[in-house]
């Protein structure tokens, strides 16, 4: 499933030939972290495209916050060109948050709890 997950994300963030390496390694990591955090028992195939798509969004978020950190303020794909600036970890945030509603169904609690209710 890791090469599905690394074509997607490749796709979806125009990601070059230079970034290649570092973006299936960080595929393989999101595979392995959200396969931990679904329901006992269940397994991403289940899941279907959610769990490929999450996979796929969280890996590139680590991309884009490994560039940041590495002080990378622009980089190029073809004729796509961004630009990180003071908010540019914002959308690296959104990434991951959107992973996460997505997986939401699939995993233990789904993030919601009950607190203070009486029963």
């Amino acid at each position: 499933m890791t090469e599905e997950i690394f074509a997607l994300a490749r796709l979806l963030g125009q990601v070059g030939e230079e970034q290649e390496e570092a973006l299936r390694a960080l595929c393989r990591a999101a595979e392995e972290e959200l396969a931990a955090q679904l329901r006992t028992g269940l397994e991403p195939e289940a899941c279907g495209e959610a769990f490929r798509v999450a996979a796929a969004w969280t890996a590139l978020a680590d991309l884009s916050e490994a560039d940041r950190a590495a002080g990378a303020e622009s980089f190029s794909a073809g004729d796509l060109t961004v630009r990180l600036g003071a908010a540019g970890g914002e959308g690296a945030a959104h990434l991951r948050q959107r992973a996460r509603e997505l997986l939401a169904p699939y995993r233990d609690g789904g993030g919601f709890a009950f607190r203070g209710v009486r029963g």
